[in-house]
């Protein structure tokens, strides 16, 4: 029975909004700098909406799959891998890998 559940790497449908806001560490707002995301051997502009020291909220108009690698890169700073942890409405949510 083990190949019957599978996913298949999209997005996890939320039909509730988070009641809590349970994050460990605070966000910075970024009023929307541009970044660069580095997604399937390419380089996209994004927008930046927050981050943080571990990972990064960005507007991004393709749907990558959960779990799966990226880079970002901030102008004044260097280039971070990361992974993608939620899709959503045009955003994305990264965690940077250490």
């Amino acid at each position: 029975m083990a190949g019957k559940h599978t996913l298949e790497g999209g997005m996890i449908p939320r039909s509730v909004k988070r009641m809590f806001d349970e994050r460990s560490e605070p966000r910075e707002e970024t009023d929307l700098k541009t970044a660069m995301l580095g997604y399937r051997g390419a380089s996209h502009v994004v927008r930046l909406v927050n981050i943080s020291q571990s990972g990064a909220m960005v507007i991004f108009d393709q749907m990558p799959h959960i779990g799966e690698k990226v880079t970002l890169q901030l102008l004044e700073q260097g280039e971070v891998a990361a992974v993608v942890r939620w899709v959503r409405g045009g955003s994305i949510g990264i965690n940077f890998v250490d």
